[in-house]
């Protein structure tokens, strides 16, 4: 019951995070092209990357912190529900440049942010 409890306090930060940060990036950028959304997945998948090496890796986290971190935390302030839907109407309003903009740069930079989180981890704490 304690891990479903910070799950869920997780999941309200990270929602809050991903609201915060996706609001802050878009105001200041004009046009269609959900770059929020896009940088807040990066950065989230950054910062995944250096979680589950310092969880895994060097134990400076409990295990049982990854239900806190990475699934609640995480898993609410990256979101595929949200990129989808942005990808989807970017299709249904013809930009589909934009949207094969969002889909290749979301994967491509979020499999690079993730895996530059672990890099770096492994370089600064070995």
């Amino acid at each position: 019951m304690t891990n479903l409890l910070l799950i869920g306090l997780g999941g309200f930060l990270g929602a809050l995070s991903r609201y915060g940060l996706t609001t802050a990036v878009q105001k200041g950028i004009p046009g269609s092209f959900p770059l929020g959304t896009l940088l807040t997945n990066i950065f989230g998948c950054f910062l995944m990357g250096i979680l589950v090496y310092l969880i895994q890796e060097k134990e400076v986290f409990p295990p049982a912190s990854r239900g806190f971190l990475l699934v609640g935390l995480l898993g609410a302030m990256t979101t595929f529900s949200t990129f989808s839907l942005e990808t989807l109407r970017l299709i249904q309003n013809d930009r589909w440049i934009f949207a094969a903009g969002n889909v290749l740069g979301s994967v491509l930079l979020c499999l690079a942010a993730v895996t530059l989180g672990r890099l770096l981890m492994k370089v600064f704490l070995p």
